[in-house]
């Protein structure tokens, strides 16, 4: 893999007029030497609505493909990722400067980690913006306590999907984004919670614009019977996986041994330094 960052977004048509938005955010990222990252836009369908907005930029890569929601553009959108690690922004959001190094920072330090995630600020419609109570710390997740969390607090995650940065192999093993007409972030973070550690950064790392057009805002998201049958398929994928023997990394790994770290010690404090189902577009 390269020394690249394949950041992976899904966009449909009403999100497009926010691309540039999130571009400028991608575009102020600063990266340690020889590092770079690279941008696949994915749009959910095949309109005239959405190449307008996106970047000229030899950086960015535009795909389209036929319907399938958000999980179906960001799994097929990972057919480019060409670098080392994926991180999602949703098309309507914006980063805050410095993430990616921090991301990059906390997985480079500690290979026990398989991904990462970070405080989020939703950005009202006046422009105004709101936080959360009950961030998990700055530090390591142990495997299991966001399932735990997410289980006791009907079905509240303390970390935002949408803040996802990722092992490009790690994603790819699990499937990538679940099968699902939403929550497909939430069920892939839940996986990957269940085989491997992760980081959380409270420095924010994600402005969650909230407005009317959202998928998470329309009615069938909603729906309360459509909602039992997504947490219950999340929930059990997450518990199959944790009572496999299959863990990242391998306790075998002899690079993590190399490196003095095991599977459940070895907390590093990487350089620097929520919440609730992204659930995409």
């Amino acid at each position: 893999m390269t020394r690249r960052i394949v950041v992976v977004t899904a966009v449909h048509a009403p999100s497009a007029p926010f691309l540039p938005d999130a571009y400028a955010s991608l575009r102020d990222q600063r990266l340690p030497g020889g590092w770079e990252w690279h941008w696949v836009i994915q749009e959910d369908g095949t309109s005239d609505a959405v190449a307008p907005y996106v970047p000229a930029d030899t950086r960015v890569t535009f795909r389209q493909g036929r319907p399938g929601g958000p999980g179906v553009a960001r799994t097929i959108a990972l057919s480019e990722a060409d670098g080392s690690y994926v991180k999602v922004l949703d098309a309507d959001d914006r980063l805050t400067p410095g993430v990616l190094a921090r991301d990059l920072a906390a997985l480079e330090a500690d290979r026990t980690l398989g991904w990462a995630t970070s405080r989020v600020l939703d950005v009202l419609p006046d422009g105004s913006t709101l936080g959360f109570p009950g961030d998990p710390e700055h530090g390591p997740i142990e495997r299991g306590a966001v399932l735990d969390h997410w289980a006791a607090h009907d079905f509240l995650s303390p970390v935002h999907p949408a803040t996802l940065f990722v092992r490009r192999e790690l994603a790819l093993a699990l499937g990538g984004w679940m099968a699902l007409p939403a929550s497909e972030d939430t069920g892939l973070l839940l996986a990957l919670n269940s085989v491997s550690r992760g980081w959380f950064s409270a420095e924010v790392g994600l402005l969650y614009r909230k407005w009317e057009g959202q998928a998470t805002g329309q009615a069938a998201h909603l729906d309360k019977a459509e909602r039992a049958a997504r947490m219950a398929v999340i929930e059990a994928r997450a518990r199959a996986l944790a009572t496999f023997r299959w863990t990242y990394p391998d306790r075998l790994d002899p690079l993590v041994h190399s490196h003095g770290h095991s599977h459940s010690h070895g907390h590093s404090q990487p350089p620097g330094g929520g919440k609730r189902g992204g659930d995409g577009l």
